[in-house]
């Protein structure tokens, strides 16, 4: 088999670079391990930059149809008093600060989303897909050699593109070192019906616990429970009522709710790994998504920063085509580009896991007191809000994280909107070999 690039993987992250590439009219195909739909829980909070980029596909009605926008994210600080636990304080960051189109968040069902990919990218006619179909390694052709049922095939591309997640083959052939970090921390997430007015997001965190709380279309949401690493067996031991417990006492209008969940198997544990890979290119190879780098699932950016991965290669290699500039040092750019803004949001992640996860006694007032003086003051709020849109990077100065702390007053500035626009990729940040021309070292 022959085609100019095979993509390994039909996630989000490698569906979007295979849609770009085929709307550009060239051949890809792409080879998916798994078979039907798998039950592990994948991301599902769509940021603006993403939604930029399937508005710019086509995508934005059908994927604004199937999912329930989040304009806000509530976060609430608890303490127990008295055998139970009472509000500390509250703060609220907002997406309409930002000044975008897309000013606002997506809760989307994941599986849903690769439908609407996959839907749209079977529309071209150099669009081709195979499943199940497994990627074992490369021949001494460099070629592809896939086993497709019980029969291994020779596939042959100009370019490979790797976005088969964290344990990638493609990258173990690159010879890419990862730098990684594990955490003392796992958690629980499963989906339930909601009450009807819960309708935003919302974070609950004591000195001890952790509960988020996103809303899905068709009146559910999606849960994640913070545990301590090597609890989930003794929780598990105490029967699910115990689980509905842990549920109620922080967010008590889940009772009727929670509790309908009946079953353990539904609730998935999940084991946060932090890991950014030292190159994204290698010759002909490119690896995205989970097999370039793994996001603690706090900050929920690891399926949007796989698109936003996916994006910029796509374009990348469609101009590449288009100007028939096939060096392999041309993927270099898509590498610069990338690899910064990921080391960016990894940091930020890690530092929210680091915020939400240690049990000091004294840590959830001093968390609550930054939380505030966060949203109070409109510089710190948008930059906060712009960082993780994946719009563009306005890092915080000196001054701001004293304000942080609360050794400055908060601000009210004027133009906020004007102000924070300098900082926001442009189509030249995006895409830079467009004005800069081909490659160089």
């Amino acid at each position: 088999m022959k085609t100019q690039v095979l993509v390994i993987g039909g996630g989000v992250g490698g569906l979007t670079a295979a849609l770009k590439l085929a709307k550009c009219g060239i051949d890809v195909c792409v080879v998916e391990q798994t078979k039907g739909s798998p039950h592990l829980y994948k991301g599902e909070l769509l940021q603006p930059k993403s939604l930029e980029i399937f508005d710019a596909l086509g995508l934005a009605e059908p994927v604004l149809r199937s999912g329930h926008r989040i304009n806000e994210i509530e976060m609430n600080e608890m303490k127990r008093k008295k055998g139970s636990y009472r509000l500390l304080g509250s703060a609220v960051m907002r997406y309409g600060i930002i000044e975008s189109k897309y000013n606002f968040a997506l809760m989307i069902p994941h599986e849903r989303l690769k439908e609407l990919l996959l839907e749209e990218a079977k529309k071209f006619p150099s669009f081709h897909y195979i499943q199940p179909a497994r990627f074992k390694a490369f021949n001494d052709n460099s070629a592809a050699i896939v086993l497709i049922g019980k029969e291994e095939t020779e596939i042959q591309a100009d370019y490979f593109i790797g976005a088969e997640g964290r344990k990638s083959n493609v990258r173990k052939a690159m010879n890419v070192r990862l730098n990684e970090h594990e955490y003392d921390h796992h958690f629980l997430t499963v989906t339930f019906k909601r009450p009807p007015d819960m309708t935003e997001g919302k974070i609950i965190s004591t000195p001890h616990a952790f509960l988020g709380l996103f809303p899905l279309p068709d009146n559910e949401v999606r849960t994640v429970y913070l545990i301590q690493s090597g609890a989930y067996q003794s929780l598990k031991s105490k029967g699910i009522e115990h689980f509905h417990s842990k549920y109620i006492e922080l967010c008590p209008e889940l009772d009727g709710y929670v509790t309908e969940l009946r079953e353990w198997k539904k609730i998935q544990l999940m084991i946060p790994v932090h890991f950014h890979a030292d190159s994204y290119v290698s010759g002909n190879m490119a690896i995205l998504g989970d097999s370039a780098h793994s996001v603690h699932p706090m900050a929920g950016e690891g399926m949007n920063l796989a698109i936003q991965d996916g994006d910029v290669l796509g374009e990348l290699l469609c101009w590449m085509y288009r100007h028939d500039e096939h060096s392999p040092d041309n993927l270099k750019w898509y590498e610069k580009v990338r690899k910064s803004r990921v080391d960016f949001i990894l940091s930020l992640s890690h530092l929210s896991a680091l915020a939400y996860s240690k049990p000091f006694r004294y840590f959830g007032s001093l968390r609550n007191r930054s939380l505030k003086q966060m949203t109070d003051d409109e510089k710190l709020h948008t930059k906060q809000m712009l960082n993780i849109s994946g719009l563009g990077i306005w890092k915080e100065s000196f001054v701001d994280r004293l304000i942080q702390i609360g050794l400055m007053p908060a601000r009210s500035i004027q133009n906020i909107e004007l102000l924070h626009t300098r900082y926001m990729f442009t189509y030249e940040n995006d895409y830079p070999w467009e004005a800069k021309g081909r490659y160089s070292r």
